[in-house]
């Protein structure tokens, strides 16, 4: 029974721990919001700035501290203008925050103008602007008469991509040796934990969504996406502690997988799929100028689905669950924690299982449109 209980327990402490560690970086971030109003005056705390500052992507790897001016790591900028250019992103986190008026709305924002390097270019909601006369022109939040530059900097997300997939190719390239060296044997390891889980895509999955005389080509490419989706939406889960990236709560990166999928529907379709699209079975020869580009329509419509669908789900998780801490913030009572905390600790455990479910929905469906592009007529 003692056997039984003490991962449990592990479990519990390490969950509470990480929830403690996240209160006091909390704290720290909220500590500092009313720094730019002076000694005298406190700001109020901005919830959906907290917010957005944990989910959304940025060009340094925050750890912890105030927002400007804490403990992070620079990544590098990497700028097309005019020719190639790269620098620290520290030359934006430690250059100077300037404050304009936005035309529309005539309140102040603010964004960062660059120093040495960067010199000449400002940093607005991460994305990197050229300069007007050391200026942005700002109009109803966006910027308006300067001109984006090309960015091909890597970000905390993309530094998260590489990351997920290093992890995944070492672990996999440890259960694949294993099995180069034993055999068809009982898994143990890594092995064993993994094991159940290819085994569910092959079978439940690839087999039963595209056939059994054609799923086997299509089982490494569904494997791909659904380890890389369920360990990264793992990791995923760390955007609520100090350093996490939210890389599949990115929608360029679930535009990316979608569109692989699309891709590969597309590639190995066969006549009766596109006779089902411009020759729908059963449908009046009248129909089908109106059945035809719905179905069309249709062919993008469920790469879309994909894309949203796993983009809204690991957002919302991360969203809800600083909302919830956020209350104690709000009240400035820490007696608030007595509530907030073990819901956001109940939604960050929910949030296990969508990390599982978001990988599996998006590896049957693919299979699953695969599955109609590949089927043969039936007669």
């Amino acid at each position: 029974m003692t056997h039984i209980m003490a991962p449990k327990k592990i479990m519990k402490s390490l969950i509470l721990a990480l929830f403690a560690i996240f209160l006091v970086h909390f704290a720290n971030a909220s500590s500092s919001a009313g720094q730019h109003e002076g000694k005298s005056e406190e700001k109020e705390f901005d919830v959906n700035g907290m917010i957005m500052h944990h989910i959304k992507d940025a060009h340094e790897w925050h750890l912890w501290g105030p927002e400007h001016g804490g403990t992070s790591i620079y990544l590098p900028i990497i700028l097309i203008d005019g020719g190639l250019k790269t620098f620290s992103s520290s030359h934006f986190y430690h250059g100077s925050i300037v404050a304009v008026k936005d035309h529309k709305t005539g309140l102040d924002v603010e964004f960062i103008a660059g120093a040495g390097p960067a010199e000449g270019y400002g940093l607005f909601h991460e994305k990197i602007y050229k300069l007007n006369e050391g200026k942005l022109s700002i109009e109803d939040g966006h910027v308006h008469g300067n001109i984006k530059v090309l960015d091909f900097s890597i970000t905390k997300n993309v530094l998260s991509l590489f990351f997920g997939a290093i992890f995944i190719l070492i672990i996999m390239s440890s259960v694949a040796r294993f099995y180069k060296k034993n055999g068809a044997v009982a898994p143990k390891g890594l092995a064993k934990f993994l094991e159940p889980l290819i085994v569910m895509v092959r079978d439940d999955v690839a087999k039963s969504n595209i056939g059994e005389h054609k799923y086997k080509k299509y089982v490494p490419y569904l494997l791909t996406i659904f380890f890389f989706i369920f360990f990264n939406n793992l990791l995923g889960l760390v955007p609520i502690l100090p350093g996490g990236a939210n890389l599949t709560g990115n929608i360029s990166i679930t535009l990316f997988l979608a569109i692989c999928t699309l891709v590969v529907t597309l590639a190995s379709s066969n006549k009766n799929y596109w006779k089902h699209i411009f020759a729908t079975p059963g449908v009046p020869v009248a129909l089908l100028p109106i059945m035809i580009p719905i179905e069309l329509v249709g062919i993008l419509t469920k790469p879309f689905a994909l894309m949203i669908r796993l983009f809204a789900n690991m957002t919302a998780g991360h969203i809800i669950v600083l909302a919830l801490v956020s209350i104690i913030f709000i009240n400035k009572n820490a007696a608030w924690g007595a509530l907030s905390v073990p819901m956001a600790l109940f939604i960050s455990v929910l949030e296990l299982l969508v990390a599982f479910l978001q990988a599996y929905l998006f590896a049957m469906l693919s299979a699953l449109f695969i599955g109609g592009a590949v089927e043969e007529s039936h007669h």
